[in-house]
């Protein structure tokens, strides 16, 4: 996700090219880092170089976890500096390849909003939220900005409430109103000398811009190591001083759930599981100057992952599948766990 961070208050084309050199070092996380990358590239108005990170993923011989997400930054990317021919048929072809990731759909949806393409963003919004939301009971919270935006813009667009914006209401979760949020008429006590308008005015946009930062700002997650089960086997073959951390398997994955679970209770926010491999692991290890026998490196190198954008989320959504890759739902294995 794109940091928020004004430009006065971050430097963020150093903070780009030390992303760039880190996707160097590690090429199997180059798409999260340069995704970041870029994103730092154009808060510092640098969009043709950010544009020039997209093209380079793209093009990349390396198969990308989230093609249509790289192609709609690109697309929200060229508009804002005049390609608007270009970013406009980038965006047709990710609405005609229809994700099932939300994340490509809010940004093409918001690129045609911010530029007054109101009919667009409501057609792609609504477009998004009937594959992805039809038949399900409970909507993700990745998908949330699907409905927040789609109600958003019929509310400019003077549409009365459907289902889908019902549906936006029960999932907001903020002390304003959507409704109060995305009043068209809200500019207008902007420029009131009434002094209750404009505190009631501020009150509002506090909440919203609260809204903004929640889904922006996603800080690295406290993040715990899972081993599946071949590499742990593979990592104490090669360093047995490790049996100590990992008696057995189904300890380790125990362990995890027990160690996450009393981190949520403690009030920590953002936690994650970062996959380890013995190659990933090792080359940590030699970047560090010591042995992978070392017990003190398991923590560095799952904080490590985490920075490169490996963590997973927990707890998983309801009905996904457990993190621990058993093919079971989480509420069916270890979320299951008293």
């Amino acid at each position: 996700m794109r940091p928020d961070t004004p430009a006065e208050n971050v430097d963020h084309t150093a903070e780009a090219a030390r992303l760039e050199r880190t996707a160097g070092l590690y090429p199997e996380d180059a798409e999260a880092l340069l995704l970041r990358a870029a994103a730092h590239l154009e808060l510092s108005g640098d969009r043709p170089t950010a544009t020039k990170l997209y093209d380079r993923l793209l093009s990349s011989p390396q198969e990308l976890d989230h093609p249509h997400l790289v192609r709609a930054l690109k697309a929200s990317n060229l508009w804002e500096y005049g390609h608007e021919a270009e970013a406009r048929a980038i965006i047709d072809g990710v609405r005609t390849a229809a994700p099932r990731d939300p994340a490509p759909w809010v940004i093409v949806a918001e690129a045609l909003e911010s530029h007054d393409e109101l009919e667009a963003a409501h057609d792609t919004f609504t477009e998004a939220v009937r594959l992805l939301l039809t038949d399900v009971p409970q909507p993700p919270k990745p998908t949330h900005p699907l409905l927040f935006g789609r109600h958003r813009v019929r509310r400019m667009l003077g549409r009365s409430h459907d289902a889908w914006d019902a549906l936006a209401d029960t999932v907001h979760s903020l002390p304003v109103s959507l409704d109060e949020l995305h009043d068209p008429k809200r500019v207008w006590s902007l420029g009131s000398e009434n002094p209750a308008e404009l505190e009631a005015e501020i009150l509002r946009l506090r909440a919203e811009l609260g809204a903004y930062r929640e889904a922006l700002s996603r800080p690295f997650p406290v993040a715990i190591l899972h081993w599946p089960a071949a590499e742990l086997t593979e990592l104490l073959q090669a360093y047995p001083s490790l049996a100590e951390e990992y008696p057995t398997h189904e300890e380790h994955l125990a362990s995890i759930e027990h160690a996450l679970r009393e981190l949520s209770a403690s009030g920590t926010p953002n936690l994650g599981i970062v996959t380890g491999t013995v190659p990933s692991y090792e080359a940590f290890a030699a970047s560090e100057g010591s042995s992978p026998g070392d017990p003190t490196l398991l923590p560095q190198y799952a904080t490590t992952l985490a920075a490169r954008g490996r963590a997973v989320a927990w707890p998983p959504q309801e009905g996904a599948g457990c993190w621990c890759g058993s093919g079971r739902t989480y509420g069916g294995c270890h979320g299951s766990t008293p």
